[in-house]
């Protein structure tokens, strides 16, 4: 992939991160999904920032990709996520690219077409959800949650198994027939995602848009944990400017302060600085995992091992930027409180957004799984799991089954 000019690239989407970021306040007051602004975007060309020029995207590398992503991610949190799944389908047909064309895919992303994601079920865990051969052809059927970004998209890449137990990747039309998507996700933060429910009632597959799940390229759950390494990073942009305009603007100051307005205040100011170094730690180290992303990608010219290591090194990278800024960005957003004082949690600004997005974030995949994986990797050498599931298990269900207590199921979101 030819390097591009970031900047030249950039300068095209931000007068839409612009747009975007003057009605975040309303829509997250309002519980709006922002149906026009990925609009905006799929318009604008924003699907194919990273497929190559000549297929009519923009050529970004991943560390570009990545820092152009944290500008959309400041403009509005949830909309990096929402647009994960499609990234994720991006980067596998780029990455088979080399040995089977894949141009097709190319062209509909540059036209402005999008991707959502129906991977996880409800229940205990795995996959119910059934592709079988019918007399009408390929035909999906289950139901799936934190299908985070369908209700946006053209189409969802979606995981399914086939009558003899084998997994598969299938990417199903949103316009297909039996296919339903819900806007019922509740949770506390990022709740614009569309990272609700999407159910396949008979839906109709075309036979090309199957795959064997195991052949999905190497990195892909690096890829995923990166989308919320980034949005992450956004949220702490986001602090960072709000802090500052606020602390700027403000004319009232405390009697046992330090200066007469607060934007002078000593202690105020250290704070912010404080934030500012967390938010800039947390944006290179969002940036170096892309750095090893881009390493992956590349070895897609490369021989079996030399895309095992790429796939292992990316994992552990983007795992340890997980357990950094799954903590440091609720920090942040946090600590904003702190300077601005009670009039900062006025619901009228909605500054809770921050802290409350960010927390949801760092649920996802558990940091506290990925440190031990890290540690058991520099320690003993032992590879890390690279596809996970949450649900019963097993002794969990035996001890159901028998007469026990049962344990609630649940899924990490997407």
């Amino acid at each position: 992939m030819t390097q591009v000019d970031y900047e030249t690239v950039a300068a095209k989407y931000r007068p839409i991160f612009d747009r975007i970021a003057e009605s975040a306040v309303q829509r997250e007051q309002d519980r709006v999904l922002p149906y026009e602004q990925i609009g905006w975007l799929k318009d604008a060309g924003f699907g194919a920032a990273r497929i190559p020029v000549e297929f009519g995207g923009d050529g970004l590398s991943w560390p570009q990709f990545s820092r152009l992503l944290i500008e959309l991610g400041t403009a509005d949190s949830n909309i990096p996520q929402a647009l994960r799944a499609h990234t994720a389908l991006v980067e596998e047909h780029l990455f088979h690219h080399s040995k089977h064309d894949r141009s097709v895919w190319f062209e509909r992303f540059a036209a402005g077409q999008i991707a959502g994601n129906a991977w996880t079920e409800p229940g205990a865990g795995g996959t119910a959800t059934v592709l079988e051969e019918t007399a009408e052809g390929l035909r999906l059927t289950g139901r799936k949650f934190y299908t985070t970004g369908t209700i946006f998209a053209d189409w969802i890449d979606a995981t399914a198994q086939r009558p003899d137990g084998s997994t598969v990747s299938v990417t199903v039309s949103t316009k297909a027939d039996g296919v339903t998507t819900f806007d019922d996700w509740d949770g506390f933060g990022q709740r614009l995602t569309g990272s609700g429910t999407t159910i396949f009632e008979s839906a109709h597959v075309e036979p090309e848009h199957v795959s064997d799940f195991e052949t999905r390229f190497p990195y892909q759950t690096a890829l995923f944990q990166q989308i919320l390494l980034i949005t992450l990073a956004g949220i702490g942009k986001a602090v960072q400017r709000d802090v500052a305009d606020a602390v700027r603007e403000r004319k009232r100051a405390f009697s046992h302060g330090n200066a007469d307005l607060v934007r002078y205040d000593a202690q105020v100011q250290q704070v912010v600085g404080e934030i500012t170094a967390k938010v800039y730690a947390a944006e290179a180290t969002t940036i170096r995992v892309a750095e090893s992303l881009e390493r992956a990608y590349q070895t897609r010219l490369l021989d079996d091992e030399a895309q095992v290591d790429g796939k292992i090194a990316a994992e552990l990278e983007s795992g340890q930027g997980q357990i950094v800024l799954s903590n440091i960005i609720p920090e942040v957003a946090g600590a904003l409180f702190n300077v601005l004082g009670a009039s900062s949690t006025s619901a009228g600004r909605a500054l809770d957004r921050h802290w409350r997005n960010a927390r949801t974030v760092a649920t996802h995949n558990p940091f506290i799984y990925k440190a031990r994986v890290i540690g058991d990797w520099v320690i003993n050498g032992n590879e890390p799991p690279y596809v996970w599931s949450i649900g019963v298990q097993k002794k969990q269900q035996k001890e159901t089954d028998d007469g026990g207590v049962p344990v609630a199921a649940g899924q990490t979101a997407g």
